[in-house]
């Protein structure tokens, strides 16, 4: 029976934003060849994805001795990314980072770019759960290194995405008119659009019907990458 567990990731997809929220489809200023990244190279794809701040635990208000009302707080998503790999000049990309045309990189000063996600699991009757953001900043704390010996020691690339609020109007809105910054889409539902998710997700972007996998997770040429950021 169609549930809400999951098994496994099936890929998570990547977009980058103007600051109208609509996306960057140019291939030398966003991601991937028209502006929807697909990771799923040789060796490369999502290992984790772990979601926090979905919801926010009630704090209980009373009167007359007796718990009459919750209070909640705004949800705060996060998203704990560990990738198996991912082309080098995509995670710069994202994170923000300004190549110098030489081959090295430094954290620009400018805003942080507005990053879409999209992962995609299955529950155990195969149909497609998708966890969507519109808009959010990722960031890489750190890096691990370690020495190998007679065992190999890996380092998987590891990102915090923080989640904000979707930049453009009219989407992710609530039953109230209010607008949220996280939405669940569920395959198996009468109702699912899949183009109109791709459009509401990633500022516009029109999906070919043949293809619900578009584009390459390729990385860019060393030339195009310092164009990018020209």
């Amino acid at each position: 029976m169609a549930g809400s567990s999951f098994s496994g990731i099936s890929w998570v997809k990547f977009a980058l934003t103007d600051e109208a929220g609509m996306l960057i489809s140019d291939s030398k200023l966003g991601l991937g060849e028209d502006g929807v990244l697909l990771v799923d190279g040789d060796a490369e794809g999502a290992t984790t994805a772990n979601i926090t701040g979905l919801e926010e635990k009630g704090t209980a208000q009373y009167a007359n001795n007796k718990v009459k009302r919750m209070a909640h707080g705004s949800q705060t998503p996060s998203v704990a990314l560990t990738m198996l790999d991912m082309a080098y000049q995509w995670s710069q990309k994202m994170k923000g980072y300004v190549s110098d045309g030489k081959g090295g990189y430094v954290l620009s000063t400018k805003t942080k770019p507005h990053v879409a996600i999209m992962i995609c699991s299955l529950d155990f009757d195969g149909n497609k759960d998708y966890d969507c953001f519109a808009n959010g900043e990722m960031i890489e704390v750190g890096r691990n290194h370690g020495t190998n010996t007679n065992s190999e020691v890996d380092y998987n690339a590891t990102y915090e995405y923080d989640v904000l609020d979707p930049l453009r109007d009219g989407i992710f809105m609530d039953d109230k008119g209010v607008q949220r910054s996280y939405k669940q889409y569920y395959s198996a539902d009468a109702g699912f659009d899949e183009a109109a998710m791709y459009a509401e997700v990633f500022g516009g972007y029109k999906l070919n019907p043949a293809v619900t996998t578009p584009t390459s997770s390729a990385a860019p040429s060393a030339a195009s990458s310092a164009a990018s950021q020209g």
